[in-house]
């Protein structure tokens, strides 16, 4: 076992976890004060119920052999059993710290959702269809995407293999896919009561510490996935670091030509915004090439997000704008702009390689994209017809903290 790689792999798992409240200040600094405590209870709630799935039997499904390119196989490592012994085909990666690293993918995707249910949602509601999701959207859809031929099991998913499309750490198994599952929630869960005119966010430096946080836990979630202590994890990182500073400048400069003004949540948008784009690219562009997937990001993903209020859908927390938009973007910038400088050696159009790998990675895309917006529209309304998704109009206007946790963000006199 390579102990240079093991260290490597334990930090990202200690970085990822950093996300963990780093998503929950973002989203909870975003909302109103009388909706903050739920809002981060909506991502410590998804990581539990999500984190024990996937050891059951989420890991086997993802990286369990494959059933035609679409499924794991629940048994290979039912209970988490054989996971000790086992080794990936990476130099000194045991399966059990692959298995927690990712893990923790799959819970922080499920919490992403929750910025679309903000204010409204039952938490009981929303720890079901976190549960549920995950089982039947995203352990499919990581299997595509994750699961290599021969890395931990013998064959792995479609996209990953047969297709040939590239996502590095989770354009569209973790963006896409969240994205277009927050639309799905958004429409059947309907409008909240102060949408288009409802308060601002109640504490912005909340919003920019977690944006902090979710930086620098990105570095583990993209430079951890090359799962080699060498320069490939370095190249990861650093076309990171460009493309979120492009996509943050990009952003402000939007707002101030839209607006007159630069606001801090413009900063920490234009941030995540720029994360999300460079995902699934940040081992096929070059750093030049990784400044222009964050310029497009923050160029593109703050205008996306004005349209929810033309198109009268309630993605709260913008999810669909940032997380949705931008995985496209990124998905497809790959390409594009795909160098054969970069350690994934993938030729996009403006390099010469032709309009082959543009076509694969529309349609990986697409294929997430509609299969997590149907699945996650039947679920929700499946749960809207049985348990019902939304607190009451007088809870709601009473703020959901007082009333379904007893537990205020702030003790205000």
């Amino acid at each position: 076992m390579d102990t240079g790689t093991t260290a490597l792999m334990l930090c990202c798992i200690i970085g990822l976890t950093m996300m963990i409240p780093g998503l929950a200040l973002f989203y909870g600094g975003m909302v109103s004060v009388k909706s903050s405590v739920n809002m981060m209870m909506m991502t410590y709630g998804a990581v539990a119920v999500v984190g024990l799935l996937w050891f059951l039997f989420g890991f086997s499904v993802v990286f369990g052999d494959s059933i035609g390119g679409v499924l794991g196989n629940p048994g290979d490592f039912f209970g988490s059993s054989g996971l000790l012994e086992a080794t990936t085909s990476y130099d000194g990666v045991t399966t059990l710290i692959f298995s927690l690293f990712q893990a923790l993918f799959a819970c922080i995707t499920v919490a992403l959702i929750s910025g679309a249910a903000a204010d409204r949602m039952k938490f009981s509601a929303w720890m079901v269809f976190a549960g549920v999701w995950a089982v039947v959207v995203y352990f499919p859809v990581a299997h595509w995407v994750f699961s290599f031929d021969g890395v931990v099991s013998e064959s792995g998913g479609w996209i990953a293999n047969r297709l040939g499309a590239i996502d590095f750490a989770g354009g569209t198994a973790v963006h896409i896919n969240a994205g277009a599952a927050a639309l799905a929630l958004a429409l059947v869960l309907g409008k909240s009561k102060t949408f288009g005119t409802g308060p601002k966010p109640h504490n912005v430096p909340l919003t920019l510490l977690g944006a902090g946080l979710l930086w620098a836990g990105w570095y583990a979630f993209n430079g951890g996935s090359w799962l080699t202590a060498d320069g490939g994890a370095a190249f990861a990182m650093v076309t990171t670091f460009l493309a979120t500073c492009a996509a943050t400048l990009a952003w402000l400069a939007v707002e101030k030509l839209k607006d007159g003004h630069v606001s801090g949540i413009g900063a920490a948008s234009g941030a995540i915004a720029g994360l999300v784009a460079i995902t699934p690219a940040c081992g096929a562009v070059t750093p030049v090439g990784a400044i222009l997937v964050g310029l497009v990001a923050g160029v593109v993903c703050p205008l996306a997000v004005g349209l929810k209020e033309k198109l009268g859908y309630d993605d709260s927390l913008d999810v669909v704008g940032v997380h949705l938009v931008g995985g496209l973007i990124g998905t497809l910038m790959i390409g594009l702009v795909g160098s054969a400088e970069s350690v994934n050696a993938v030729e996009g159009l403006l390099y010469g390689g032709g309009v082959g790998q543009l076509g694969k990675q529309a349609l990986a895309a697409g294929a997430v994209l509609a299969y997590s917006f149907l699945v996650s529209a039947l679920l929700a309304y499946v749960l809207k017809v049985t348990m019902g998704l939304r607190i009451s109009p007088e809870d709601e206007e009473l703020g959901i903290d007082a009333k379904l946790h007893r537990d205020p963000a702030y003790e205000l006199v």
